[in-house]
């Protein structure tokens, strides 16, 4: 707008304003007398309808209403003219008894004068503002991306409030989903529920007739997130319709810039996709294991050892010792955990589990009373190709935590274990496997309870196939896959922790379980290929058209699939939540024993056949 238009702008709002007056005061008396104004009452109009225009002019002018922008009138521009036409019939009413004593006017006049000025002064202003508003709306929906939110609940409330709010808002909603079918037919807002979760693809396909088809699935659902069966279901159903799925954060999450909320979408995670029903576990007998003891971890700086670092931090150790192979990794646990207001005290110790005489050296200056051993080499192939190590690494350093734990009198050591364990098939498993059985033995014969807890794959973790495939992602493919039958049990970190701390609270205190296997309740497995062409879709590509997925034949020591549980360990369910038990499968302390020297001798003179028929006693079994 030229400034030339800025400034004639307020002089015709001055103008609008007095022609108004005009019309008002004859309407006003029009009201009250009918035709009668043109005879009998036709000197109240001779005397005081240019007395009148003169006063509201006046009045116009002081209350400085020509100032106000019609584009944002607001309540307050309302007062504004209440307060000017006030002003006008009080200084109108006086000014005209002057003139007449007014005798020639009906006493109801000024009132009916006062309230049609008001609406001819207030009407035009907010029906301008409408009308701008409404323009605006239909060029910013016009610019928006349609969106169908899914829930029908106080996070689809908040959504459509704010982007109907935010001029600057990138989403305009078209319709609403009501996964749990309570609120059909209704409107949020203006904005329509226009079914159920089955009636997804027709509601799309109804808003594509109208011109508003959706481009993206957004889950609104924030008190009760959706659960990962129902949102693969949407996942794929977005998919087929060719939108995407995005999700609102939580409420606690939503980012407070320039002391606005602005919600800003998430993608859906691989982790929300394969997500199960989220185990609350028991913190208070967490904590009660973990509250003022001295904690001592071995992998520390991986990525179960790091985790539970941060979860133990949660539960007030007297004190932590973090003990790891990798410098790095334990210098970043460490400066993690120091950072935090209410860290506990911290002992970093670079060592290796192999070393046996390291291990006694920090357990007898630590003296835990609560050991977690998360240290091991977990890469299939490589242990493959490298049996000795894995050994060493495996079987040796898990004794040797053992021992070590048991010779200072450790309450507890928590020994965490793989499904690769069960029926192994390849060189790391059969490690696991002899480490369980060490484990097994020793509690039951000693003070200190050995808790084994076993689980599948983590998503994320070092080696998983996850990082592998975001890998291949970036370099725009190919993704690979062993074999397209192949599935693993999944689990987030985070989860994976806190089941394996309530595991460790209940097997500590459960006397009765001595030489049981503790086994997380891992939902069903995953086809890996299902996995790859998932996380193909959330990056927004194509599977086998923008990706391609190539499968590469099963490396050694790989199977098709995982299993929790020998055929001779029936799963027991347990108690807490998420837990089951197995059994005691292991043979006795002084067979185990016996068998673990063995091996010691063979892996320390680096003898690969050797350990690979030692090993072999144990696979498939």
């Amino acid at each position: 707008m030229s400034t030339r238009t800025s400034r004639l702008l307020p002089g015709l709002a001055f103008l609008h304003d007095v022609v108004m007056a005009t019309i008002a005061y004859p309407a006003a008396l029009y009201l009250r007398v009918g035709d009668g104004m043109f005879d009998r009452w036709y000197g109240a109009l001779e005397a005081g309808w240019p007395l009148w225009v003169a006063i509201a002019a006046v009045s116009f002018l002081a209350s400085r209403l020509y100032r106000g922008v019609w584009r944002y009138a607001s309540l307050q521009d309302l007062w504004a003219v209440t307060q000017a036409v006030t002003i006008a019939v009080l200084a109108f009413v006086p000014a005209l008894f002057l003139v007449n004593r007014l005798e020639a006017l009906p006493r109801s006049v000024p009132l009916i004068l006062g309230l049609l000025l008001l609406v001819l002064l207030g009407g035009p202003r907010f029906l301008y503002r409408v009308a701008k508003d409404r323009r605006m709306d239909r060029k910013r929906a016009a610019q928006r991306i349609p969106v169908l939110l899914i829930g029908a609940g106080d996070g689809a409330e908040l959504f459509i409030r704010a982007m109907q709010n935010d001029p600057l808002a990138p989403y305009e909603p078209v319709g609403v989903i009501d996964d749990l079918g309570r609120r059909v037919g209704r409107d949020i807002h203006g904005v329509r529920v226009l079914g159920t979760a089955s009636d997804l693809e027709r509601v799309a396909r109804d808003l594509g007739d109208k011109g508003k088809a959706p481009q993206r699935l957004i889950v609104t659902r924030v008190n009760a997130p959706i659960e990962g069966p129902v949102l693969r279901e949407l996942f794929d159903a977005a998919d087929r319709l060719g939108m995407t799925l995005a999700r609102m954060p939580s409420l606690a999450d939503l980012d407070e810039s320039n002391g606005e909320n602005r919600i800003k979408l998430r993608p859906i995670a691989i982790e929300d996709l394969l997500g199960r029903p989220q185990v609350l576990h028991d913190e208070e007998a967490v904590r009660g294991l973990v509250k003022g003891k001295r904690v001592l971890i071995t992998g520390a700086g991986g990525t179960i050892g790091s985790e539970l670092c941060r979860q133990l931090a949660n539960f007030g150790p007297a004190k932590m010792a973090l003990l790891e192979n990798g410098e790095f990794n334990l210098y970043a646990i460490e400066m993690e955990l120091a950072e935090r207001p209410d860290a506990p005290v911290l002992t970093p110790w670079l060592a290796d589990v192999r070393d046996a005489a390291r291990l006694k050296q920090i357990f007898e200056t630590e003296r835990p009373e609560l050991v977690f051993h998360a240290a091991a080499l977990k890469h299939v192939p490589l242990v493959e190709s490298n049996p000795a190590e894995g050994v060493l690494t495996n079987i040796i350093g898990s004794r040797n935590v053992a021992d070590a734990a048991r010779a200072i009198g450790a309450r507890a050591m928590v020994q965490i274990s793989t499904d690769k364990a069960v029926r192994p098939s390849s060189i790391m498993g059969a490690c696991k496997r002899v480490a369980e059985e060490y484990c097994q033995s020793l509690d039951l014969d000693s003070d200190t309870r050995f808790v084994t807890v076993r689980f599948g794959n983590v998503l994320g973790s070092t080696g998983s196939v996850v990082p592998r495939f975001e890998q291949q992602l970036a370099k725009g493919g190919p993704i690979t896959v062993t074999h397209p039958d192949v599935e693993r049990y999944f689990m987030t970190c985070r989860e994976a922790v806190q089941l394996v701390l309530q595991a460790s609270a209940y097997g500590v205190t459960h006397t009765e379980r001595r030489g049981r296997i503790l086994v997380l309740d891992m939902g069903e497995p995953v086809k890996i290929v299902d996995l790859a062409r998932r996380m193909i879709l959330l990056a927004g590509l194509r599977p086998d058209r923008d990706i391609r997925i190539e499968f590469t034949g099963l490396r050694p020591g790989e199977k098709l699939s995982e299993r929790l549980f020998n055929d001779a360990e029936p799963p027991e369910r347990t108690e807490e939540a998420g837990i089951f038990v197995a059994p005691n499968q292991a043979r006795s302390r002084q067979a185990i024993t016996d068998f673990v020297t063995s091996l010691e001798r063979a892996a320390r003179a680096e003898k690969d056949d050797d350990v690979r028929r030692l090993i072999g006693t144990v696979l498939g079994t």
